[in-house]
């Protein structure tokens, strides 16, 4: 292997440690080692200098909506790769909410072959096991993951359209076992729907269809409608051994029973979206409505999250980036339950987490750990992804962690033009992205080109 690039300099954030070093680069855009700076290589290496900045793996967002196909008024595969790329994001996974929803192995073919074209940064996708016939057959596609929503949308069709959402438990357990041989993942977005009709029929009979209405009936009661979903889950996975993944955690006695689930052996890993840590308190309901719902979390509940990712209950950081236009959220003003929810986000979590670093909030090595590392792991990418290791896929981001500045509506790369963090300011800029020792975002720029990204799977190193 002849090492092209090296990254001269840095703190390198390892799996054992920040050290300072130098990263070289081989041309079939692995890892080829780690050397002390200013060690001699002999060869003709391109130089990064990344003195005085942090070189962290890039983050395997495994939460992502492209809205494409059959959205891209609000989001295609390349412009949410574009915002991966300013993001320090290296590796995607789709959702299945598309039209047509992606619930069989046709429907996963042409969704992969749009991925191959148009992403910038590597992907896979995580298809909804509906149709129970075609869950082995997509696992031979070379996905990690399943999804599954267990809701029905009220007032709307969308985000969680027909074909996949799945609330009856022998159906989820039914897929739990089908999953379960095929060794890969099952995502969950957990909703007591039965409940959850109970608490929002009596909100909607008071006429309160206000994004404060809608706030309070999906935190109802210390977040019942979550809290109960998660114990029917986990439940279902101890009986079944399918390995899960909880989206969306949110609450206390959730957090709190995934914890009490890994102790007894559970194989269940869970994630908390940008939302939950840095959005979405009642302020943000009151002065931006709609555009801060995805969900409310009450303060104490956002404290256990915070616990919760600290001592790794929660074990993964994952976007959900889920961009609307202006059109569908402004709506939501008067008629909350007829806005599409879901916030965009994938641009600015990274910096955003490496911020609450900065501020002490988190330690370094576990917002890394959370955010390229475990993720890589618990989805089928260990070995190749999310880790400062020789023989890893060089996805490297270069981090300034003192270098201020304001996060605003113009520097939005969505198609839908828009931030909930608008005006908000961040101590962390992020400065370069690699996928695979690419240049995908430099200078300010995104340099990448669609059709870069290929799909992400334990078995990338061959054929390289």
């Amino acid at each position: 292997m002849t090492v092209t690039t090296r990254i001269s300099g840095g703190d390198v954030v390892t799996p054992s440690g920040t050290v300072r070093a130098d990263v070289l680069i081989g041309d079939d855009g692995t890892i080829a080692g780690l050397v002390s700076p200013g060690t001699t290589i002999g060869d003709d290496a391109t130089d990064i200098d990344a003195t005085g900045r942090l070189v962290l793996p890039g983050m395997v967002d495994v939460h992502v909506h492209t809205r494409e196909p059959g959205y891209t008024h609000k989001e295609d595969i390349t412009t949410t790769t574009e915002q991966a790329a300013v993001g320090g994001v290296t590796t995607i996974f789709g959702m299945p909410n598309l039209d047509p929803p992606t619930t069989d192995r046709k429907t996963l073919d042409e969704v992969l072959a749009l991925y191959a074209e148009k992403s910038i940064v590597d992907y896979n996708h995580n298809p909804a096991p509906t149709n129970f016939d075609d869950i082995a057959s997509m696992a031979e596609a070379g996905i990690n993951a399943y999804k599954i929503y267990m809701v029905v949308d009220t007032g709307r069709t969308y985000p969680h359209p027909a074909g996949t959402g799945m609330h009856d438990h022998g159906h989820l357990l039914q897929m739990m076992d089908l999953i379960k041989p095929t060794g890969k993942r099952f995502i969950i977005h957990p909703h007591d729907q039965a409940l959850m009709d109970y608490i929002e029929g009596e909100v909607l009979a008071r006429g309160d269809n206000t994004p404060q209405g809608y706030a309070g009936a999906y935190a109802a009661r210390d977040g019942v409608i979550w809290d109960t979903a998660i114990d029917v889950v986990l439940r279902l996975s101890e009986a079944s051994g399918c390995p899960i993944h909880i989206a969306h955690m949110q609450t206390r006695r959730s957090i709190d029973a995934v914890r009490r689930a890994k102790a007894r052996g559970v194989d269940v890993t869970g994630e908390v979206n940008h939302w939950a840590l840095f959005l979405s308190t009642w302020s943000d309901v009151e002065t931006l409505g709609p555009y801060a719902l995805s969900y409310w979390v009450p303060d104490d509940h956002r404290a256990a999250v915070w616990e919760g990712l600290l001592d790794g209950t929660i074990d993964v950081i994952s976007s959900d980036h889920a961009p609307h236009t202006r059109e569908e959220k402004e709506i939501g003003w008067t008629k909350m339950w007829s806005a599409h929810t879901g916030t965009p986000g994938i641009q600015y979590y990274y910096p955003l987490l490496l911020d609450a670093v900065r501020q002490g909030r988190i330690p370094l090595e576990r917002a890394v750990e959370a955010a390229a590392r475990r993720p890589a792991d618990a989805f089928g990418l260990a070995g190749v992804k999310g880790r400062i290791e020789v023989g890893y896929d060089a996805d490297l981001v270069i981090a300034n962690l003192d270098s201020p500045w304001t996060i605003t509506n113009d520097d939005v790369l969505s198609r839908v033009g828009w931030t909930p963090y608008d005006g908000r300011s961040i101590g962390v800029r992020f400065e370069r992205t690699l996928v695979r020792g690419a240049d995908v975002f430099a200078g300010g720029a995104v340099v990448g080109k669609p059709g870069h990204g290929r799909l992400a799977t334990a078995h990338n190193s061959e054929g390289r």
